[in-house]
């Protein structure tokens, strides 16, 4: 948080009022409810796995993470505030747009909070996500990326393909081919937007066996060629999913 009050209703944080300078962490998939007490503004960090500089301390902040009685939002200390802020401008501003750069700030959020806070601080504020590494959750953001279709996806976690199915429609609410596509969309964009990967590289990294039937799935999928839409998106034009059956797409950013 880094100015305003803004109320929390989670099942760690149920209606905690969340004010400047204070800090909490959520595990993916964690319902979670916000409303603006204030006029707020806050950073909001997603991620499927923390950029570790320093692996061995939170290996021990794992040993020694345990369910505190009651949770308590982690106040930022000066380190922490003035990181936060400077990264805040740099969002606000974009003097350019470079997610290296991003990515590096997002290091140091991270080594400031396993390693400028007391071990027992630091192991609460990790846990809610220190059981979650086990789960059937993690094994899918960690490796969606990895397979080309449902099938192998199941293998490669040692489910049988019906039985995969069914824990995905009964954690996400999708059938796991729509939420890897969906997956794969934003990816595309992201990669065609932020970064510099010629465009054969990406079709490669995602599994078309040839430009002709990348240029395919994009025009289907967004309504342009790759290259036309790296040229859109360098300018700031937002490009929209388009949904069949539907008439209209969604707007991704």
């Amino acid at each position: 948080m880094l100015q305003g009050e803004l109320l929390v209703n989670s099942d760690e944080y149920p209606g905690t009022t969340l004010r400047e300078r204070q800090i909490i962490l959520q595990a993916i998939g964690s319902k979670m409810e916000l409303l603006a007490l204030t006029e707020v503004e806050y950073i909001i960090y997603w991620f499927t796995e923390l950029p570790l500089i320093c692996k061995g301390r939170y290996d021990e902040i794992l040993k020694r993470s345990e369910a505190p009685l009651t949770y308590t939002p982690l106040t930022a200390i000066p380190m922490l505030e003035s990181q936060l802020k400077g990264l805040a401008y740099y969002l606000k501003e974009q003097p350019c747009s470079c997610s290296k750069y991003v990515e590096v700030k997002c290091q140091e959020l991270v080594h400031i909070l396993m390693c400028y806070y007391p071990l027992y601080q630091a192991s609460t504020f990790f846990y809610p996500i220190s059981t979650y590494t086990e789960s059937f959750q993690y094994f899918v953001m960690q490796n969606y990326e990895k397979v080309k279709n449902v099938e192998e996806f199941a293998h490669l976690g040692g489910y049988t393909t019906t039985t995969f199915r069914r824990l995905f429609k009964n954690l996400y609410g999708v059938p796991v081919y729509e939420w890897m596509l969906e997956k794969k969309r934003k990816s595309i964009l992201y990669d065609l937007q932020y970064t510099k990967q010629r465009i054969s590289a990406i079709s490669t990294r995602y599994g078309f066996d040839s430009l002709s039937h990348f240029s395919h799935f994009c025009k289907d999928s967004f309504g342009d060629t790759p290259r036309s839409l790296r040229k859109r998106l360098a300018n700031g034009e937002k490009i929209t999913i388009i949904t069949k059956g539907q008439g209209k797409g969604r707007e991704e950013e």
